[in-house]
């Protein structure tokens, strides 16, 4: 009997140190939000007209394509690139930001 309660309060108290945790906080993390989630770069959604993209956002740098069946177009601008399929948008994917250069 003494050696099962001396073999529990062992693995317990075991058990009880290894269950411990210290939390890390980042302060970045607080209020951050990643270019491409919904809160960061503004750029078109999914399913708007070539129209309304080029109303809301102006002109594009450089447009791509069509290519394909159906057709795939890809319209540039300095921030995101946006990706159509017909007339009407696929994707807008932000521009992973160039880290700066050493001088």
């Amino acid at each position: 009997m003494i050696r099962w309660l001396l073999t529990t309060a062992v693995l317990s108290s075991t058990l009880a140190w290894s269950a411990q945790a210290d939390t890390l906080t980042m302060e970045r993390s607080v209020g951050y939000s990643p270019p491409n989630s919904a809160e960061g770069v503004p750029r078109p959604v999914r399913g708007a007209e070539q129209e309304r993209v080029r109303s809301q956002f102006g002109e594009p740098l450089r447009i791509v394509g069509p290519v394909g069946e159906p057709p795939i177009s890809r319209w540039e601008y300095d921030r995101f690139t946006v990706v159509f399929e017909r007339q009407y948008v696929l994707h807008s994917v932000v521009h992973r930001e160039q880290p700066p250069t050493a001088q």
